[in-house]
């Protein structure tokens, strides 16, 4: 009985164009529910970094809104055609105005929300939450109606119908990801791609609006709603510029901006900062002035571990795992003419903004974007280099798999006789977990693991910058300096002690926990 009054509800032509136009409905509202998924973490990535948190975070809420609005729709099933129609004209209207209000509400709400708590994580998760969680609710809502109105058009076979609309549902997602990843972001970036999820689905609205037939006091309800929201939506977008992407450049991998750095240098300098960290100062005139102390570090080390190669006509071979601004190859392309420097740097975009804005001339340097670990494996067998400066960052810190024990056996045989290796970590001052950590995993490889600390950083704040020496012997003094930095050893009578109380992990492939031990490095983030 039931089914026949439902059966009486739906028109006995033109059945299977309406299935046509339900699983196109479908795709396409499943696929922007994923598009903007996988933009929700470069969109937030400028003002908290690309961490396991944030991914964690992003995942979590959208599949919290697709759930509750699953549910929502599926109380909203019941009815005519047409009133199904209405309720999706208006649900999809709704999703259409929550995903573009992402856009201005980001720049409104992040100094609000990411100032106000001192717990990291709770604040990406709030952030995560009020910007993507109702976009996800509203499209989650859709499915529901969609999947009744398929069941629907073949009441014989009200299993087969659901099947469909469940694959067809997975199949969108999957396309929506894949658009997102591979064509999207890498063409129109994450802002007008918001934009472009928005439209489709206001352009699924006003469909929906047009087959309900809506009275006029409803259509004009409708038009005038749409109105309102594009005007909340773009009035506060231009006075916060929030059509204008964020990043100078935005790659495939990161968001990449570079600043004017001349009154804070007294001379012409840029600033890069990749999402939200800054990645080297170059200076215009002299590419041997560095300003960031570990650069610097590395600089007036070389000389110290390599002494007499270095004034020879071989030269000395030189790899560098993250390029960032280019800073000290730029440096050593100037100082050490003769020397053989390799740089790989997985995103070509990093590579083309330190040509175009950070005065980096690639002459002489073999380039390799890809990952650090892949090239390192890919090399002959035979290659070594007198000296591997690890600078790839993820967020606060280098990612895991570039951390862990069997990495660290793949440089030690990539390193030549009397080579070392100079590894940049920033942690927390008062208790550095993750580089406790690291110190214990590369122990068990190298002869001889030094931290190195700049003295003008010890007590000035949370967060320090630390540079890891690892090598078969080592540095000839425990102390050194610049003309802007000193630096010193931590002794060891210190450092042992630490390390046997710490009870940190060693770092392996199967179980590198970084986030989990730079949790303390987050809370102070700026």
């Amino acid at each position: 009985m039931a089914d026949d009054r439902e059966r009486t509800l739906v028109p006995a032509d033109g059945g299977r164009l309406r299935r046509f136009g339900y699983a196109v409905v479908l795709l396409v509202s499943s696929a922007g529910g994923l598009v903007l998924e996988i933009v929700a973490g470069r969109m937030i990535a400028p003002y908290v970094g690309m961490s396991l948190y944030t991914w964690t975070a992003v995942i979590a809420v959208v599949l919290a809104g697709f759930s509750v609005g699953h549910w929502i729709g599926g109380l909203m099933t019941e009815g005519s055609l047409r009133s199904c129609y209405r309720r999706l004209a208006w649900l999809l209207l709704a999703a259409a105005v929550s995903a573009g209000a992402c856009l201005p509400l980001i720049r409104l709400i992040a100094p609000l929300v990411l100032g106000g708590t001192g717990d990291p994580i709770l604040a990406i998760v709030i952030f995560t939450t009020l910007l993507f969680f109702l976009p996800s609710l509203f499209v989650g809502t859709v499915s529901p109606i969609l999947t009744r109105l398929a069941v629907l058009e073949m009441p014989e076979r009200p299993g087969v119908a659901i099947g469909q609309m469940f694959a067809l549902g997975a199949v969108g997602s999957i396309a929506g990801t894949l658009l997102a990843g591979y064509l999207f972001l890498s063409w129109i970036g994450s802002t007008w791609t918001v934009v472009a999820v928005a439209v489709s689905y206001l352009v699924l609205a006003l469909g929906f609006a047009a087959a309900a037939r809506l009275r006029a006091l409803e259509t004009g309800a409708l038009a005038a709603a749409t109105g309102a929201a594009l005007l909340a939506i773009l009035l506060p977008s231009q006075r916060l510029a929030a059509l204008t992407p964020p990043c100078l450049t935005e790659s495939d991998y990161y968001c990449i901006n570079a600043i004017d750095f001349t009154a804070e240098a007294g001379r012409p300098a840029k600033l890069m900062v990749i999402d939200h960290l800054a990645h080297g100062i170059n200076d215009r005139d002299d590419p041997t002035i560095l300003h960031s102390s570990y650069i610097d570090l590395i600089d007036v080390l070389l000389p110290e571990r390599l002494g007499e190669r270095l004034d020879g006509s071989d030269g000395f071979d030189v790899l560098f795992i993250g390029g960032g601004a280019y800073t000290l190859p730029r440096a050593w392309q100037a100082r050490y003419p003769a020397a053989r420097q390799a740089v790989v740097e997985i995103d070509p975009a990093v590579t083309a903004v330190a040509e175009a804005h950070f005065w980096f001339d690639p002459t002489g340097i073999e380039l390799r974007h890809e990952d650090g670990r892949l090239a390192l494996t890919r090399m002959p067998p035979e290659r070594r280099f007198d000296v591997i400066v690890g600078d790839a960052f993820h967020d606060f810190s280098a990612p895991p798999h570039l951390v862990t024990r069997e990495f660290a056996r793949l440089l030690h045989r990539r390193l030549a006789p009397g080579g070392f290796y100079a590894q940049n970590l920033i942690d927390s001052s008062e208790d550095p977990r993750f580089l406790y950590a690291f110190v214990a995993t590369f122990r068990q490889v190298f002869d001889r693991v030094e931290v190195w600390v700049d003295l003008d950083q010890l007590g000035a704040g949370a967060r320090s910058t630390f540079l890891v020496v690892a090598g078969d012997a080592a540095s000839p003094r425990p102390q050194l300096g610049s003309a802007r930095h000193r630096w010193v050893v931590w002794p060891d009578e210190i450092l042992d002690p630490r390390l046997a109380t710490a009870e940190v992990p060693l770092l392996t492939d199967d179980f590198a926990p970084v986030g989990r031990l730079m949790r303390g490095v987050l809370a102070d983030a700026p």
